[in-house]
């Protein structure tokens, strides 16, 4: 989605300026033009020349330049930016911005424009914390500026806190979230499920399954792409959240059902790609069960049956993890739990399925419509399930 979009990047003068050249370099490689903008004090941190040769374009650090592509360089770019992203903010043109002052192109830039406006700011965690600066913010964020971080950790001053710029994918999260306010998925809320529940057996000791949750985290990160207001609800994994995404973290087949249920009440639709476990050991053990047996026997009982009991007027999505007679399994699924549409793989091909990063699918909808895709990333798979969410949508 970032293909041909205009990004104009403000970079201030704060140690976290050199990581603007990994968001750079990322917007380009993601088919982005990257229109770079840096204030004079940025370029004592990196420089231009370093970001004109990550985008390939020329980089704007005074309001006194001549170019000959642009007759009033503030106005041409802000009228031709899709969005305006400063990775890092300092206090300083935070303030600037706040009180509307043109101090110097980027602030010019960003006064002109009628693109949204994302900030990152940065910087010691004394000045983040002051009541000034969080006026400042809370001004912009009123303004319908976007505020993205900071992270908490160490500071270039040695200092533990709030103040370190954000990590780039959440900045690039961002903004794609941004850039999807119109998508075909706007406004609509979506809950997605992710990850292997877990189920315990003893304080230390869990049953589970091999989901790496990617393919849940890639239909969550595709919905808010679109537009969509995503509730990702995840059993434990390895995976950083993803930005713009509300979050509910889970372990059990039990909490997943209580999360789903209260999280679908407003829904338009539940696609459920977390892989729940189907059993769980009938009892817990309170403390630490000791290898003094060379054997140990469990009783297990069945988990609930999330997608079967849940019950509203929204779209159902489920998965069928197979490893024989895929397609017929996944029909008897689809109409054993009354689904709208059922994601079909098989669990035996090493390409496809657990811990990849690509998936060969087959799609099954509720009027017998079989699809098979070919073995595509888990994020194009994501893309292909949202077009027949949005085209069943649309037959309601």
């Amino acid at each position: 989605m970032l293909a041909n979009k205009t990004i104009v990047l403000g970079i201030t003068g704060g140690i976290a300026a050199y990581k603007a050249a990994d968001i750079a370099s990322k917007l380009t490689q993601a088919g982005a033009k990257v229109e770079v903008v840096m204030t004079e004090s940025a370029t004592k941190f990196i420089a231009p020349l370093t970001l004109r040769n990550l985008t390939g374009r020329p980089v704007v650090t005074s309001m006194w330049e001549l170019s000959s592509e642009f007759s009033i360089e503030h106005v041409a770019l802000a009228e031709a930016a899709d969005v305006v992203v400063i990775a890092p903010a300092t206090a300083n043109i935070i303030a600037y911005l706040a009180a509307g002052i043109a101090d110097d192109m980027l602030t010019c830039t960003v006064l002109a424009t009628k693109a949204p406006v994302i900030v990152a700011p940065a910087m010691n965690v004394n000045m983040f914390q002051n009541p000034i600066t969080q006026e400042n913010l809370a001004k912009l964020k009123a303004r319908g500026f976007t505020i993205v971080g900071p992270a908490y950790g160490r500071l270039a001053s040695g200092k533990m806190g709030l103040g370190r710029l954000a990590e780039v994918e959440q900045i690039i999260g961002t903004i794609k979230q941004v850039l999807g306010r119109s998508g075909d998925l706007a406004g609509k809320p979506i809950v997605v499920t992710a990850g292997g529940t877990q189920e315990p057996i003893d304080p230390v000791r869990h049953i589970g399954n091999r989901s790496s949750g990617k393919m849940g985290y890639a239909i969550a990160e595709a919905a808010r792409d679109r537009g969509a207001k995503v509730k990702l609800i995840t059993a434990p994994v390895s995976l950083p959240e993803p930005a713009g995404i509300e979050v509910v973290h889970i372990e059990t087949a039990l909490q997943m059902k209580e999360a789903v249920a209260k999280a679908v009440s407003q829904a338009n639709a539940l696609i459920m790609a977390a892989a729940v476990a189907d059993y769980q050991p009938k009892s817990v053990a309170e403390a630490k069960i000791k290898k003094e047996t060379p054997s140990l026997t469990l009783e297990l009982v069945r988990t609930p049956d999330i997608l079967t009991e849940v019950k509203g007027n929204f779209l159902k999505v489920g998965f069928a993890a197979e490893s024989e007679d895929i397609v017929a399994n996944a029909k008897q699924k689809l109409e054993k739990k009354q689904l709208d549409l059922i994601v079909a793989n098989d669990i035996t091909d090493p390409s496809s399925g657990f811990g990849t990063d690509t998936n060969k699918v087959t799609l099954i909808d509720r009027d017998g419509k079989v699809e098979s895709l070919p073995l595509l990333t888990k994020r194009e798979v994501a893309d292909r399930i949202l077009d027949k969410v949005v085209e069943l949508m649309g037959k309601r």
